[in-house]
């Protein structure tokens, strides 16, 4: 709509140039006036402002101007109009467009909320787009938001340190949130704020310093993120054990035909609610993958678990499996 309105504009400044660019050129030509003179009359005669003429008219004069004054109005009644309906229709469509939104966010249940729309912000809704996981970004820099907002990005536009935005974004439905902005004040606000709207919600934060870490423990973060430390770590890694560290980049755990690695939970193994143990469930046989991990109600992992651990509600399991494998994991437990 606003693109169609744009069009009708420039279409408008076409008309109204090729209005003052006649009456200046009959001036010149009919009327011998100079330059200045004929653009004078051709401003105070479209614009209708009743000023005199800068000579007596003559016949010829006269007749020029009746067709100059039949043929601007016409052009600058357009031009008004196409202006006025821009004016109120670009203000209508923003605020639809912002209903509409706020609405659809409203709806949105167990979704996943990014504060800042920085480097990592982006790259944690590239990460959950991978994943079809519903999001909603709230950002501050509405240029930002600009640039980077379609039909499949949710923008929340607003300081993320006040309740109100985070309601906005629909935190009291959400089950995640992630503060990614630069500042690690800014983060620990917002954490803060989070955790005393959603007791519930599952909290990730990033920091720049050590010393933000248990601060952001304290506020109420679950897991905090030291992006520089983690890719100083990763390089050191890659000198002392570089096939290590490039066989485990090398596994994938998003997209669709990719996967490598996977969660199940207690549910999708034991759907009928009774507990097994892994050997009961025999995974290896009926898909191809390997159990590397399990993680029991308390939180705590076993790395590689026995045949005989019990898989209790509440508990998660981790598989390793080629791509094929992993599709045959899916088809088998419904996930």
């Amino acid at each position: 709509m606003i693109k169609i309105f744009k069009s009708r504009i420039y279409v408008a400044f076409l008309l109204l140039s090729v209005s003052l660019g006649f009456g200046i050129l009959g001036y010149r030509f009919i009327s011998n006036y100079d330059w200045i003179d004929a653009l004078y009359m051709t401003v105070i005669t479209i614009t209708t402002v009743g000023f005199g003429e800068v000579n007596p008219l003559t016949n010829a004069d006269k007749v020029f101007t009746i067709f100059l004054i039949l043929f601007s109005v016409v052009i600058l009644g357009y031009v008004i109009s196409v202006f006025t309906e821009y004016m109120f229709t670009r203000r209508s469509y923003e605020e639809f467009k912002h209903k509409t939104l706020e609405k659809k966010i409203q709806k949105l249940k167990d979704h996943v909320i990014v504060c800042g729309f920085g480097r990592n912000g982006r790259e944690a809704v590239e990460k959950l787009k991978s994943y079809k996981k519903e999001f909603v970004i709230v950002e501050m820099d509405e240029d930002l938001v600009s640039k980077y907002e379609d039909d499949d990005t949710m923008f929340c536009i607003g300081n993320a340190n006040e309740d109100e935005t985070l309601i906005r974004a629909g935190i009291d439905q959400a089950s995640a949130l992630i503060c990614a902005m630069p500042e690690d004040a800014d983060n620990l606000f917002t954490v803060l704020s989070a955790r005393q709207l959603n007791k519930n919600l599952k909290i990730i934060s990033r920091a720049s310093v050590d010393t933000s870490f248990r601060k952001l423990k304290l506020a109420g973060a679950d897991n905090v993120i030291l992006p520089d430390k983690i890719g100083g770590d990763h390089m050191a890694s890659l000198v002392v054990m570089p096939d290590l560290v490039e066989f485990l980049d090398n596994l994938s755990v998003s997209g669709q035909d990719n996967v490598n690695v996977r969660e199940i939970l207690y549910e999708h193994v034991c759907p009928d609610n009774i507990d097994k143990t892994i050997r009961e469930v025999d995974l290896r046989n009926l898909t191809g993958c390997t159990i590397i991990g399990y993680k029991n109600p308390a939180g705590d992992y076993v790395v590689n678990p026995e045949a005989s651990t019990l898989i209790t509600k509440g508990s998660k399991l981790i598989v390793i499996g080629k791509p094929n494998q992993i599709n045959t994991l899916r088809n088998e437990f419904n996930i």
